[in-house]
């Protein structure tokens, strides 16, 4: 538990890239959970997965999951590898299910058939590094590692004191 947990305490760097992941995802996890932000809801995004995309529903779930509840987990740091990785998870199979057969760009202009798969690419860029190396800086795994940490052996304590 302590290897999932653990990150570069004082790297800023994977500070900012978890916490703008997390502000890009949650919206898309906010439409498919809630149905905010012109979204589906959860029984349609779930209806969606499965009835025309054919994902099997604990599949779908879990897209709904990782996109809405580990961008929460991601901005307060809490399991940061884990849910980066389920966010990793989620864009590959979105670029190989929905978006590679539609090329690199965005549809800005409604000249194709659907997205490409510009944006899973920066999404990638950010969450694959939070979930090689950690939360950074700020993150509540840094505090969760020392709640977990298994009290010293008395014996060990007072062998070193």
């Amino acid at each position: 538990m302590k290897r999932l947990l653990e990150t570069q305490e004082q790297n800023l760097a994977l500070f900012v890239q978890r916490l703008v992941l997390a502000l890009v995802v949650f919206p898309h996890g906010a439409q498919k959970l809630f149905g905010w932000f012109g979204g589906h809801g959860f029984s349609g995004t779930m209806g969606f997965f499965t009835n025309t995309m054919h994902l099997p529903a604990p599949l779908a779930f879990l897209v709904i999951l990782g996109e809405s509840a580990g961008a929460v987990l991601l901005a307060f740091g809490a399991f940061s590898r884990a849910a980066a990785f389920g966010i990793t998870s989620i864009m590959l199979g979105a670029i190989v299910t929905s978006h590679a057969q539609h090329g690199f760009f965005m549809n800005w202009f409604g000249a194709q058939q659907g997205e490409g798969f510009e944006y899973h690419l920066l999404a990638l860029a950010l969450s694959v590094p939070v979930m090689v190396f950690g939360g950074g800086k700020y993150a509540l795994d840094t505090w969760l590692v020392e709640k977990l940490a298994p009290a010293p052996r008395l014996s060990k304590a007072l062998a070193h004191g």
